[in-house]
């Protein structure tokens, strides 16, 4: 049964979702383990969704401890179709302002200590990454920006770093030399594993300040970076409520077909054991005979 529609994924400073009504918690195991925290279950803007603190209630996992895979595999078992995800970024461009927010449409990925797939264990499976944000749910939180008031840029990439360290100067200037425009420390692995589960999913990047290549933000502290998130978690609760509300209710994207010719390997050769934990992502593309056994 469905216990939600929509999927939020909270970022840094935002750690629970106002205005929720009928509001319960759902603590999910999946076959990757435990999400980062229970799921918030509720209404909003008349419609269903589930909130998670992508690093837990207090901030207790850095970026690279965060187990994605739970976290993704965990709104699929709830129903959610749809991801919106909110995260705090840095600046790489003067024309983006803390307390800006940012809708990229492209990742660049730095990452290099993270599991990013669902996939293996004797079954291969290689979906398009080409425009890696679902553009019907990007021009629903284009809009929503502007009804919040939030000043918003549509569009850009978002380079992911590993940290938890941030950025060196000469990498700073690097990533600005190659024409990025944010950067975070998350969003690409989540964005990989949810087209894999076949989920919308779009960023919300919320700018809390200009990284270290500014020369009146040389030193970037977690001072002044708590005081930004905590104004841009204000606004990030406004403009989910908007985009909530004006979210179509059928999707006409392509994003719930992204495995229909991802599947590489001869179906009656996958290990009965994988097909059946990833049964929840795979299972409509396996008839009952090629499932027998699991």
């Amino acid at each position: 049964m469905q216990q939600a529609e929509i999927g939020i994924v909270g970022g840094s400073g935002l750690y629970s979702m106002a205005g929720l009504t009928d509001v319960r918690e759902v603590a999910l195991e999946t076959p990757f383990g435990a999400p980062s925290d229970a799921y918030v279950l509720g209404t909003l803007a008349g419609r269903s969704v589930a909130f998670l603190a992508r690093h837990g209630r207090g901030h207790r996992f850095m970026p690279t401890g965060i187990n994605y895979r739970a976290n993704i595999h965990g709104l699929k078992q709830l129903g959610v179709s749809r991801i919106i995800s909110l995260s705090a970024v840095g600046s790489l461009k003067e024309e983006h302002r803390p307390l800006d927010f940012v809708i990229p449409d492209q990742f660049v990925d730095r990452t290099r200590h993270r599991v990013d797939t669902f996939f293996g264990d004797g079954l291969v499976v290689h979906v398009g990454f080409g425009h890696p944000v679902c553009e019907e749910e990007a021009v629903v939180l284009e809009g929503a920006c502007r009804r919040a008031g939030v000043n918003v840029k549509q569009g850009g990439t978002y380079l992911n770093m590993e940290g938890p360290q941030f950025s060196t100067k000469a990498e700073s200037n690097l990533y600005r030399s190659w024409g990025m425009d944010v950067i975070g420390m998350t969003n690409v692995t989540e964005a990989r594993l949810a087209r894999e589960a076949e989920l919308c999913y779009v960023t919300v990047a919320m700018v809390t300040d200009y990284d270290c290549w500014h020369e009146e933000h040389d030193h970037v502290s977690v001072d002044q970076i708590i005081a930004v998130l905590l104004k841009n978690a204000e606004h990030a609760c406004n403009v989910v409520r908007e985009a909530v509300a004006a979210m179509p209710k059928t999707r006409g994207c392509k994003c719930g077909s992204a495995l229909k010719n991802a599947i590489i390997t001869q179906k009656d050769v996958v290990p009965a054991a994988t097909l059946q934990r990833l049964k929840l992502l795979v299972g409509k593309y396996f008839n009952s005979e090629e499932k027998a056994g699991t």
